[in-house]
């Protein structure tokens, strides 16, 4: 009952408004709304970008990644040059990856860290196959698959920074969590400005059923969270479609070519993760 009474405290202060990011993340956030602006140039975006050196960093290492580097392109040295390559929509996953991360960089507990650190494995791998699955599979945009990855786990990220305050949080409340997070989930989504398609896509993942054929954004994170080779450190509800995975199973005989996706989306989780995660 203390947990659920600490939890429910920190429920209401998420729904009052009062979640607070890092001051580190300013610029991460000043380059989401400089991206939203209909208005703003790509100058203007590369002067925001060089103006935070590790904002900078991260930009040039995500145009190298394998997702964004197509074979035998040379390697990206500015921050010019990665505005042209990546484009706003990929810029807007780099600001809003910068700004979750820094909720795992916050956590004192070794244990809270490290599953911090699996989160955000899971999180890349989970992004990276989005991507293709996007273009492959279920033929939804693959930017905005691969964001949506990316994002899909900030609640939970900010639930274990919480629980770094209140020891045995997530571990006493176990499978009685999934009410919480999604609450969560909502106002950290909100405030990352996280657009509202998306965030309902990811709202929705909680005992979510994946439709055969699979489509649109939802059954694309659904799907790309069942073919992760790397699993959430999180408890997690038995999701609908992980009891339909023979369903999955069958659906997906129809892409023969599953295995060379999942090899190329390893090799771009990999990278990825080093760009944006690290």
């Amino acid at each position: 009952m203390e947990k659920l009474r600490d939890l429910a405290t920190i429920i209401s202060e998420v729904q009052r408004g009062e979640l607070v990011f890092p001051t580190s993340v300013n610029a991460a956030l000043a380059l989401q709304l400089a991206l939203a602006d209909p208005d703003c140039h790509d100058d203007e975006i590369a002067r925001k970008i060089l103006g935070e050196p590790v904002l900078a960093a991260r930009a040039v290492a995500l145009a190298n990644a394998a997702v964004f580097r197509s074979k035998g392109a040379p390697a990206i040295t500015s921050a010019r040059a990665a505005v042209m390559r990546l484009g706003y929509r990929n810029l807007y996953s780099l600001a809003a990856a910068m700004v979750v991360r820094q909720f795992g960089a916050r956590i004192h507990d070794p244990g809270l860290r490290e599953r911090a650190d699996q989160l955000w494995k899971y999180s890349a791998n989970v992004a990276a196959i989005a991507y293709q699955v996007a273009r492959h599979i279920t033929r939804t945009d693959p930017d905005t698959a691969l964001f949506a990855g990316i994002v899909h786990e900030a609640g939970n990220f900010f639930l274990l920074s919480q629980a770094d305050h209140v020891p045995g949080l997530l571990d006493e409340l176990g499978p009685r969590l999934g009410p919480f997070q999604e609450i969560v989930a909502r106002e950290v989504l909100r405030k990352l400005q996280v657009p509202e398609a998306v965030g309902a896509a990811i709202i929705t993942l909680r005992d979510g059923a994946i439709s055969l054929p699979p489509s649109g954004l939802r059954d694309t994170l659904l799907l790309s969270r069942h073919l992760s080779p790397v699993l959430s450190p999180l408890p997690a509800p038995q999701d609908e479609y992980l009891v339909r995975r023979a369903d999955i199973v069958q659906c997906l005989q129809d892409f023969p070519d599953l295995a060379e996706l999942l090899d190329i989306a390893a090799a771009e989780a990999r990278s990825m993760g080093a760009a944006l995660l690290a």
